[in-house]
């Protein structure tokens, strides 16, 4: 955990504008912006992906749920839509190892 750059931003380690924050995850605007919204929700335990997840960790993905749907409302793109997405592994898009989900709005996907 000591290389991923998401538990270094957890951490204090590297500066980042948290959007939100609470004891359990926070978001982040994504540093290559696929869209004019692109947000990065992520939990500060380190699970690496989709599938590490445990039934412990269940509640904690329901707050993520929830946090995303409150982050697309103030960001303005929950009435016409958005992207609420989770990249598995490296032929699913998965770029940093560390479970994170992204929301992207801002324009029309096709």
């Amino acid at each position: 955990m000591s290389e991923c750059i998401f538990c270094k931003i957890a951490s204090g380690e590297v500066p980042s504008e948290k959007l939100y924050e609470d004891d359990d995850l926070f978001v982040i605007r994504d540093i290559n912006p696929l869209a004019p919204v692109h947000l990065l929700v992520i939990p500060k335990k380190h699970i690496p992906t989709l599938l590490d997840l445990t039934d412990e960790d269940m509640p904690l993905m329901e707050k993520i749920v929830k946090v995303a749907r409150e982050m697309a409302k103030k960001e303005g793109v929950a009435e016409r839509g958005f992207k609420f997405v989770i990249n598995v592994n490296e032929e699913g898009g998965q770029r940093v190892f560390h479970l994170h989900c992204h929301i992207l709005g801002g324009k029309k996907f096709d």
